[in-house]
């Protein structure tokens, strides 16, 4: 744990401001969850709280599903993160903060597809693979998440069985989240 130098009070209501710099660094926007965690020395942690992380082993699942069928590596974000890969080192991409490129298809609920020699974008930071079909994740009509098949030397571009595994692998994760 790191000081920030900064301190806040809290009001009669009980609320404490977390600090502009803060949320931007850590890519708290407005109405994201945050877990609360105390210790036993009185620290009182703030944490963004991740439905698709609490279910990884379901998404690593559906990653790997995806994979077998599609031939195709295979990420799946949470808002912020990776959560689960299939087809590429899980070493490499973990815990990998989403790029500027997916964060804004995210905020803006676009699917994409590279399709006819359209360049795929840059998913994760720090990685240079290409995403060539990108689909969010929707739960109780919030994002979520993100789905993405990234490139490979067999697909520089996106078919019509990755658009309905990609398709069908968002909805199912969505719906998981919200039961």
């Amino acid at each position: 744990m790191k000081a920030t130098g900064i301190v806040r009070r809290i009001d009669d209501l009980g609320r404490v401001v977390i600090p502009k710099e803060i949320r931007r660094t850590m890519r708290i926007r407005e109405g994201d969850p945050l877990e609360i965690y105390t210790s036993n020395d009185g620290e009182v942690i703030f944490k963004k709280y991740s439905a698709i992380s609490e279910m990884s082993e379901n998404a690593s699942q559906v990653a790997d599903i995806m994979y077998k069928l599609a031939s195709c590596p295979v990420v799946i974000f949470d808002r912020d993160h990776v959560v689960a890969v299939a087809g590429v080192s899980r070493k490499e991409f973990n815990e990998r903060r989403v790029s500027p490129e997916l964060e804004d298809m995210m905020e803006n609920r676009r699917n994409f597809f590279a399709e006819n020699g359209v360049m795929g974008f840059i998913a994760a930071e720090g990685i240079e693979k290409r995403a060539i079909a990108s689909m969010p994740i929707l739960s109780a009509g919030d994002v979520t998440g993100a789905v993405i098949f990234l490139e490979s030397e067999k697909s520089k571009s996106v078919n019509e069985l990755q658009k309905s595994l990609i398709s069908a692998a968002s909805q199912f994760l969505g719906k998981q989240l919200e039961a």
